[in-house]
Protein backbone atom coordinates (compact mmCIF):
# COMPACT_ATOMS: atom_id res chain seq x y z
CA UNK A 1 0.00 0.00 0.00
CA UNK A 2 1.46 3.44 -1.15
CA UNK A 3 1.41 6.08 1.34
CA UNK A 4 0.32 9.83 0.44
CA UNK A 5 3.01 11.83 1.14
CA UNK A 6 1.94 14.86 -0.36
CA UNK A 7 -0.77 16.06 1.87
CA UNK A 8 2.28 17.72 3.49
CA UNK A 9 1.98 20.95 4.51
CA UNK A 10 3.86 24.09 2.86
CA UNK A 11 5.42 25.57 6.30
CA UNK A 12 6.47 28.90 5.52
CA UNK A 13 10.04 30.81 6.52
CA UNK A 14 11.47 29.29 9.78
CA UNK A 15 8.79 26.98 10.43
CA UNK A 16 8.65 23.25 10.66
CA UNK A 17 5.89 21.04 10.01
CA UNK A 18 5.86 17.35 10.87
CA UNK A 19 3.68 14.36 11.39
CA UNK A 20 3.39 10.61 11.66
CA UNK A 21 3.14 8.21 8.58
CA UNK A 22 4.04 4.97 9.78
CA UNK A 23 3.68 3.67 13.28
CA UNK A 24 4.07 -0.09 14.15
CA UNK A 25 5.53 -1.65 17.20
CA UNK A 26 9.04 -1.39 15.44
CA UNK A 27 9.29 1.14 13.59
CA UNK A 28 7.96 4.50 12.97
CA UNK A 29 8.28 7.01 9.86
CA UNK A 30 7.39 10.68 10.56
CA UNK A 31 7.80 13.65 7.52
CA UNK A 32 9.49 16.97 8.53
CA UNK A 33 8.62 19.67 6.21
CA UNK A 34 11.16 22.46 6.75
CA UNK A 35 10.40 25.98 5.59
CA UNK A 36 13.17 28.27 4.29
CA UNK A 37 15.80 28.11 7.52
CA UNK A 38 13.96 26.20 9.66
CA UNK A 39 15.94 23.17 11.78
CA UNK A 40 15.50 19.85 13.77
CA UNK A 41 16.75 20.77 16.32
CA UNK A 42 19.40 18.02 17.07
CA UNK A 43 18.63 15.00 18.92
CA UNK A 44 19.46 11.10 19.54
CA UNK A 45 17.99 7.95 20.05
CA UNK A 46 20.13 5.67 22.10
CA UNK A 47 17.90 2.59 21.28
CA UNK A 48 17.13 2.95 17.68
CA UNK A 49 18.36 3.47 14.26
CA UNK A 50 17.17 6.60 12.44
CA UNK A 51 17.90 7.21 8.76
CA UNK A 52 16.87 10.28 6.96
CA UNK A 53 15.50 10.35 3.28
CA UNK A 54 15.69 13.78 1.35
CA UNK A 55 12.51 13.60 -0.95
CA UNK A 56 12.55 17.19 -1.99
CA UNK A 57 15.25 20.21 -1.93
CA UNK A 58 18.41 20.47 0.04
CA UNK A 59 19.22 20.18 4.22
CA UNK A 60 22.43 20.65 5.84
CA UNK A 61 22.30 17.05 8.24
CA UNK A 62 23.98 17.86 11.12
CA UNK A 63 25.69 14.33 12.66
CA UNK A 64 27.33 14.41 15.69
CA UNK A 65 28.90 17.95 15.68
CA UNK A 66 29.61 17.90 12.12
CA UNK A 67 27.63 19.29 8.97
CA UNK A 68 27.19 17.83 5.83
CA UNK A 69 24.62 19.50 2.50
CA UNK A 70 22.19 16.82 1.19
CA UNK A 71 20.05 17.15 -2.05
CA UNK A 72 16.64 15.13 -3.27
CA UNK A 73 17.21 12.64 -3.44
CA UNK A 74 19.54 11.49 -0.76
CA UNK A 75 20.05 9.21 2.38
CA UNK A 76 21.39 9.62 5.37
CA UNK A 77 22.05 6.91 8.46
CA UNK A 78 22.47 7.62 11.73
CA UNK A 79 23.88 4.73 13.79
CA UNK A 80 22.32 4.53 17.47
CA UNK A 81 23.16 7.27 19.88
CA UNK A 82 24.49 9.14 17.09
CA UNK A 83 22.89 13.23 17.38
CA UNK A 84 20.94 14.25 14.43
CA UNK A 85 19.32 17.13 12.90
CA UNK A 86 18.89 19.14 9.92
CA UNK A 87 18.78 22.69 8.76
CA UNK A 88 17.44 23.97 5.42
CA UNK A 89 19.67 26.68 4.16
CA UNK A 90 17.96 27.06 1.04
CA UNK A 91 15.19 29.43 -0.22
CA UNK A 92 12.83 26.79 -0.77
CA UNK A 93 10.61 24.08 1.35
CA UNK A 94 12.86 20.51 1.91
CA UNK A 95 11.03 17.53 2.96
CA UNK A 96 12.71 14.67 4.34
CA UNK A 97 11.49 11.60 6.00
CA UNK A 98 13.05 9.91 9.02
CA UNK A 99 12.67 5.91 10.00
CA UNK A 100 13.19 4.99 13.20
CA UNK A 101 14.07 1.34 13.91
CA UNK A 102 13.28 -0.35 16.82
CA UNK A 103 10.58 1.86 18.17
CA UNK A 104 11.72 2.99 21.33
CA UNK A 105 9.48 1.96 24.61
Amino acid sequence: MALDLYDVPTPAEGDLESGELVVTDDVLVKYFALGPGAELTPHEHDDATNVFHVLEGTVTVIQDGTEEVVEAPGVVLHERGVTHGARNDADEVAVLTASLCPLPS
